[in-house]
């Protein structure tokens, strides 16, 4: 569940209030900042998805607005809103973001257990009519005890291999003492350097 963590909360929404806001002026019902917040939260939690992000964020309603100090009556975003804001967003900035984030206030345990899998993004497919299509997924390590997302990498399938990008959340780890599962994309007969 959410935690109130004010140490933690302050850090983050500052770095996330310095991602710039594309969205037009007109199209800003939400601070962009507060949108990406409840990404990251529904996401570590396990609400993937547009409608699920709307779910997480009425289930934890009354956690959120204490958390984040914000108004009783305050409207939180939709999933059409998350869908918009999740079609156009820069998710290497967000990642970036979050992983520095993550190493510092979600450090890993020792003898944790770590799941690594990648994820396709809905609505980022392009080149549907080509024969090898491109689309952005997010590939995580995620804490089976914790039920967490410790760190995250996008990956653009068009230019790069879910097996690399694991290699190198692997590598982001060494000199911890965790054990990661895999899918059967990773068991290659090819030693990882």
């Amino acid at each position: 569940m959410i935690e109130n963590q004010p140490m933690i909360r302050m850090n983050i929404i500052e770095q996330l209030q310095q991602i710039p806001d594309y969205r037009h002026i007109r199209g800003r019902r939400h601070p962009l900042w507060l949108v990406l917040l409840l990404i990251l939260l529904g996401a570590m939690t396990g609400y993937w998805g547009y409608r699920p992000l709307e779910d997480f964020t009425r289930v934890h309603r009354q956690s959120l607005v204490e958390l984040l100090d914000l108004p009783p009556s305050v409207r939180f975003p939709s999933y059409s809103t998350f869908r918009r804001v999740l079609r156009k967003l820069d998710f290497q900035a967000l990642t970036d973001l979050f992983n520095v984030w993550a190493a510092e206030f979600v450090p890993c345990t020792p003898a944790e257990q770590l799941a690594i899998d990648g994820k396709s993004i809905r609505c980022t497919l392009t080149d549907y009519s080509q024969s090898y299509q491109n689309f952005v997924s997010s590939v995580s390590v995620f804490s089976h005890q914790r039920g967490v997302v410790l760190r995250m990498q996008p990956l653009h399938n068009k230019e790069n291999s879910e097996l690399t990008v694991v290699q190198q959340l692997v590598s982001a780890f060494t000199g911890n003492a965790v054990m990661f599962t895999l899918d059967a994309l990773h068991c290659q007969k090819k030693q990882w350097h």
